[in-house]
């Protein structure tokens, strides 16, 4: 027997809101592909270059990471605003203030500081920069509504520093947290099956620990001591205040109204930003009705783009950003892909023109098996006669030192998070979870008495016997990243093996034990390299060769049809930009789904930093 039921109207009408909304999204999403492809039509069919004004200020504002290369960044696929912004890099930075300290437009820096979400060393480079520029007698002024400790120290360089009256300032010693996930996955019914090698490898730490082993508190708190009293003293150099007076003042937490910072010294004064910008007109004489000129770094960079990119037939130094995770194949905008950094470098040992090479690396590591591809290639240009110097960033450790290893000389900065000589490999084993939590079970057949590790299911459990192999597998990785240091450093094996153990190291020690032959920037590596292969006239040239999102788009509009890659990475970028993720502008969340990503990316035998460890 059967009947016909009337459907319910509450369904039909929820059926065709789902359908309506999600029609309506698709729809959305192709307008917003057009309006982006038209708009940048739009600009295309423009001329003209914006210029710089006499009686000019530089506003530089660094509330976004900088990559070390212009446009060489991993963007998240919900991030749009980051995807359609201009990001210039490092180097880029550091030759346009260079430019401005020239220029008779510009008369001086205003420093609008809010955050500064730069590493270390990276924040001391620009600290270095912005000194420099004073040397030219113009002015430096900074601002903010609250100075973090970064964000100060940057500041600390400037002619006049203001903080807003009613404003916030943190001064009150290092820390640095991490987050353990063993609690959780005890819960989930998820072991993580870990195999290492060196008792400071402390990687896989949040995987099989709830708190810090106490080899790593030792390395944490040697390297972080270290870094306080590098910021500490340059702090006094600029403040003219004792860095012992300094650690006094944040050690009993004495700044904690803004007036307590005028009476320390460690700012000049309490100003709102109206009185900050008459002062500015002041320095620039600018009278009230006028307009006052203030240039943008992305202004002054559109403006000072041909003379970044200038070419010369004269021979070639290379500049070879490696930033961001080392991971197998050719990678995306902002990791280092072993087979894409081979081919590059592949590329400039046939080039003629190229004498030297710097391989600037900013990376806590990733896949040892990429680590080796690039290294190898480094060793064939080696080979051919081209010189070869490393220049390290905030971080080059693990598989950054790897490919860093065989380099003639190696240029550090004083606190740059260098080392972590070893080598781990993790499987998860999630048969808990499904088994406990869903329901799910997997029946397994195998030939072979260790057939399922070619399988590496997250479904089963190693043996001992099967558990052997593997660590076999990781000591033999980590023996030969121990030789690479050893032939590349020309120390002995012992002496390796002492400083190794997967230990972070401060550049400053990492000068003393050998790790690095000189501590200096990205200037001193291309002056250093030069001098190895004897060029007294040269042309830098930077790679990977990035574009910009602009740029992406003209090219797609363009005629050219052999540029494939840049056209499919354009469409997945747009792809991923029609969505939009709330959980994107909560930094704890965003930082929690990166680590989880990294995880989910890893590889075979990996040599990476223990984790990523913000000093605030």
């Amino acid at each position: 027997m059967t009947t016909n039921k009337q459907k319910n109207p509450k369904q039909k009408t929820g059926f065709m809101k789902l359908f309506f909304s999600s029609c309506l999204g698709t729809i959305a999403g192709i307008i917003a592909i057009c309006g982006i492809f038209m708009y940048f039509g739009i600009q295309a069919s423009k001329s003209g270059t914006p210029t710089i004004k006499p009686n000019s200020v530089l506003k530089l504002n660094f509330n976004k990471s900088l990559p070390e290369l212009s446009n060489n960044v991993s963007q998240s696929p919900y991030d749009i605003e980051g995807i359609l912004a201009q990001s210039i890099g490092l180097f880029d930075i550091c030759n346009l203030i260079d430019l401005a300290k020239e220029d008779d437009n510009i008369k001086g820096i205003y420093l609008d500081m809010s955050s500064l979400p730069q590493g270390w060393a990276t924040s001391k480079v620009l600290r270095n920069k912005l000194l420099d520029f004073k040397e030219s007698e113009k002015f430096i002024l900074s601002y903010g509504t609250f100075y973090d400790q970064k964000s100060y120290y940057l500041a600390s360089v400037a002619s006049e520093l203001y903080l807003h009256p009613q404003g916030g300032f943190s001064f009150t010693g290092f820390s640095a947290q991490m987050m353990y996930f063993k609690g959780l996955m005890d819960k989930l019914g998820i072991t993580a099956q870990i195999f290492y090698a060196g008792k400071f490898k402390s990687a896989t730490e949040p995987f099989r620990r709830k708190n810090m082993t106490p080899e790593n508190r030792i390395q944490v708190t040697q390297y972080m001591s270290g870094m306080y009293d590098i910021y500490l003293q340059d702090l006094a150099k600029t403040r003219d205040v004792s860095a012992k007076e300094l650690f006094r003042i944040a050690d009993n937490a004495l700044i904690r109204e803004p007036i307590d910072a005028v009476k320390h010294k460690l700012v000049d004064a309490t100003k709102y930003k109206d009185e900050v910008l008459d002062e500015l007109r002041e320095k620039l004489g600018t009278a009230e009705e006028d307009k006052m000129e203030v240039v943008s770094l992305k202004k002054y960079y559109s403006t000072k783009k041909d003379e970044l990119k200038k070419h010369s037939d004269k021979d070639k130094v290379a500049i070879v950003y490696a930033e961001g995770n080392i991971v197998d194949g050719k990678g995306e905008t902002g990791s280092i892909g072993g087979d894409k950094y081979a081919s590059v470098i592949r590329k400039l040992r046939k080039d003629d023109k190229v004498k030297a090479i710097v391989m600037r690396v900013n990376s806590g590591g990733g896949s040892a098996l990429a680590s080796d591809i690039i290294w190898r290639e480094l060793e064939k240009a080696k080979e051919q006669g081209i010189h070869i110097v490393t220049s390290m960033g905030d971080v080059a450790a693990s598989g950054g030192y790897y490919i860093a290893a065989n380099s003639e000389q190696i240029f550090a900065e004083k606190n740059t998070i260098t080392g972590s000589i070893g080598v781990f490999g993790m499987i998860p084993n999630t048969r808990g979870l499904y088994e406990n939590h869903l329901g799910l079970t997997m029946d397994t057949v195998k030939i072979g008495k260790f057939s399922m590790m070619s399988n590496m299911s997250t479904f089963f459990e190693f043996s001992e016997e099967e558990g052997k192999i593997i660590q076999d597998g990781v000591d033999q990785v980590y023996t030969t990243f121990k030789t690479r240091v050893s032939d590349g450093r020309g120390m002995s094996m012992e002496a390796v093996d002492s400083i190794a153990q997967g230990r972070v190291w401060l550049g400053n020690k990492a000068l003393e034990i050998g790790l690095v032959d000189k501590i200096g920037g990205l200037d001193d590596a291309i002056e250093a390299v030069a001098g190895l292969a004897n060029m007294e006239e040269y042309h830098v040239v930077n790679y990977p060769k990035t574009k910009s999102f602009e740029e992406k788009i003209m090219t797609a509009l363009g005629d050219n049809h052999d540029d494939h890659d840049t056209k499919t990475q354009l469409l997945m970028e747009l792809k991923g930009s029609i969505m939009s993720s709330e959980m994107n502008k909560i930094p704890e969340y965003s930082e929690l789904m990166k680590t989880l990503q990294s995880v989910k990316e890893m590889r075979g035998i990996q040599m990476r930093m223990p984790y990523d460890i913000e000093i605030k």
